[in-house]
């Protein structure tokens, strides 16, 4: 039940920050001794260092522990990192596996309880009410994106629409029936939904919706603008992992300026990715989490590979959680192309800057033991034309706003509208073959 217009849980997001730190070191503590007592893939990490739970004392020595990589959590499925007996388990959910073995993440009822909470705290930070009828366009199943949110919903109180992903004709249809004010999706999905809208020859006031929750997939400012203005809405980002819970460890309040990390569930650290250093706030390195209530899979001090910065700089929503600038890359999704690092973030910005939809495809080979990089880009409806002077002209002009931004020139294809498969889950923007040569990206 919902206490405040402006929080879900004002007594836990507003706590002054030496309450929540004591509050943190009391979890962490209690934490390290139920996984090293009930997890043998970790006491075995942890003995392998020399630690024990009778070193941490408190969040400062967080840094003793040794880190988790997904790789572990690959190695150790299913049951490896499981945490407690699985008659009090209610619940799994698990990743792709699209780049491996899937890992499976276990819940008891607790589990659960928490992860709605943290959605529901996301909702009120976008605005969202009882009143609001929430539409939950992320996939149901295994996927953590759809149950998260819809657990958000509940919990808040508002009309939920478990529409799950695709079929977008009848996702339009009740999204206009129903009066949907809030929308949930991955970004690449709101985008295409509001093209798809626009199609169908309806302008942005013709909706009732007035907030967007997306998540799940990198994102720029420019395509935030941009479904903003197609939808007629407010985008709001939220972050989360599979590995930790779902879309809720962290979220965008009114200033997004960075999302709050719900730090009363979870612990972040920056560390150099190359050394594992952990680095002072305000520098960008990769993403670490320990989570401090977690029951059927913790995990502690997880490598998110995710790169960006924490700030405790004062937040005027009034929230002291600290927050996590929006990822700028992933330092396993980063590609090296000629020695040269680029990220999808990076493309994706010189697109929409200079008037293109976010409807690219990268693909990157290894010919002749050089790299070849090349774009694939859909021209707006507008602005195509099948003259192969003017084609070429805006070739050559995207591709030297594009060797500005990244330093190496790539091979610009602008295609026709639509010559691009739509995604209606996570948008599949990168197709590395060298991969299939075994060499290290």
């Amino acid at each position: 039940m919902i206490v405040s217009n402006k929080y879900f849980q004002p007594q836990q997001e507003t706590m002054p920050l030496e309450e929540l730190q004591k509050l943190q070191s009391e979890k962490l503590v209690k934490q390290v001794r139920y996984v090293y007592d009930n997890v043998k893939y970790y006491r075995d990490l942890m003995d392998e260092k020399g630690v024990t739970p009778d070193d941490i004392k408190s969040i400062d020595d967080l840094h003793k522990l040794p880190f988790v990589k997904k790789d572990d959590l690959r190695e150790a499925y299913p049951y490896g990192l499981l945490a407690t007996d699985l008659k009090n388990c209610v619940r799994i959910h698990s990743t792709s596996g699209t780049t491996g073995k899937r890992v499976v993440a276990f819940y008891t009822q607790n589990d659960v309880d928490m992860w709605e909470d943290c959605c529901a705290r996301a909702l009120v930070a976008a605005g969202g009410t009882p009143d609001d009828v929430c539409q939950v366009c992320y996939g149901y199943g295994l996927f953590t994106g759809g149950a998260g949110l819809h657990g958000g919903s509940h919990r808040l109180g508002s009309l939920t629409l478990p529409m799950s992903s695709g079929n977008t004709d009848r996702q339009i249809q009740f999204m206009m029936d129903l009066n949907s004010t809030i929308l949930c999706c991955t970004p690449s999905y709101a985008a295409y939904i509001g093209e798809t809208l626009k199609e169908q020859g309806y302008k942005p006031e013709d909706n009732k919706l007035r907030i967007g929750i997306f998540g799940a997939e990198p994102w720029t400012e420019e395509m935030r603008r941009d479904i903003e203005k197609n939808l007629g809405i407010k985008a709001y980002d939220i972050y989360g992992l599979t590995e930790l819970s779902g879309p809720g460890v962290a979220f965008e309040c009114e200033e997004q300026r960075g999302m709050h990390i719900n730090e009363d569930h979870f612990i972040a650290e920056i560390i150099d990715p190359n050394t594992g250093e952990v680095l002072p706030e305000g520098t960008k390195g990769e993403l670490v989490f320990t989570s401090l209530d977690k029951e059927a899979f913790p995990l502690l001090r997880y490598r998110t590979r995710d790169i960006c910065v924490l700030s405790r700089e004062k937040c005027s929503c009034g929230r002291t959680f600290v927050r996590m600038a929006k990822p700028m890359g992933r330092s396993d999704d980063m590609m090296i192309i000629r020695g040269v690092n680029v990220f999808p973030s990076q493309i994706e910005a010189v697109l929409l800057n200079n008037g293109y939809a976010p409807n690219y495809q990268i693909i990157v080979d290894r010919i002749n033991n050089t790299d070849t990089f090349d774009i694939n880009v859909e021209m707006k409806e507008e602005d195509f034309s099948d003259i192969p002077v003017g084609i070429t002209n805006k070739e050559k002009a995207l591709q030297s706003a594009m060797k500005a931004m990244l330093g190496i020139n790539p091979k610009i294809h602008l295609l026709a509208p639509k010559s691009i498969e739509r995604s209606e889950g996570k948008a599949v923007r990168i197709i590395d073959k060298r991969k299939r040569l075994g060499i290290n990206t």
